[in-house]
């Protein structure tokens, strides 16, 4: 994860539409992944995805919600290049034939992820509202694994199948 963030300097504005920055990326990264998995027969993980996707969107719209409220159509002065990877699963962590049980521990990653981002920026936080928005931001990452794993408990630990018998022979260069 790289980050390029003042945390002393960061206005109350500044955080919400770096939070809101956060949710975007692991919205588009769940959904190009759940895309990817569509396109190799990997529906399970796919489908998981995309709830995932869901999730991710709806946190950020409450986000956007709680921003135009405290600032209007005020502009940002964050960007998404200030950020990678906070939130969203790492391309590494995935791969073309994933079984159901995989994505979860991908997406348990990513939320453990986004709670180490917001943990580790607070003894940085000197801004009594950006401290009060990180701490529910955390506490939200903590609420986001316990719902993972809620998925997780309603199916069975093997998918019935192994990635492997999906993998191609090697080609000759």
């Amino acid at each position: 994860m790289s980050v390029d963030i003042d945390f002393a300097n960061l206005s109350i504005k500044d955080a919400l539409d770096l939070a809101i920055l956060v949710e975007e990326e692991a919205r588009d990264r769940y959904q190009e992944l759940a895309d990817n998995l569509d396109l190799h027969n990997t529906t399970d993980a796919a489908q998981f995805f995309r709830f995932m996707v869901g999730c991710e969107a709806k946190h950020g719209r409450d986000l956007q919600e709680k921003r135009r409220e405290l600032f209007g159509d005020e502009p940002s002065t964050v960007d998404r290049s200030m950020l990678w990877d906070v939130e969203a699963p790492g391309y590494e962590t995935t791969r073309t034939f994933m079984t159901l049980q995989e994505a979860f521990h991908v997406a348990m990653a990513a939320e453990r992820k986004a709670f180490q981002f917001f943990d580790s920026a607070l003894p940085e936080v000197t801004d009594s509202e950006v401290r009060e928005l990180f701490t529910e931001l955390r506490q939200e990452e903590v609420e986001h694994i316990e719902m993972v794993r809620g998925q997780m408990k309603k199916f069975p630990a093997r998918d019935g199948f192994d990635p492997v018998d999906f993998a191609d022979e090697p080609v000759a260069q």
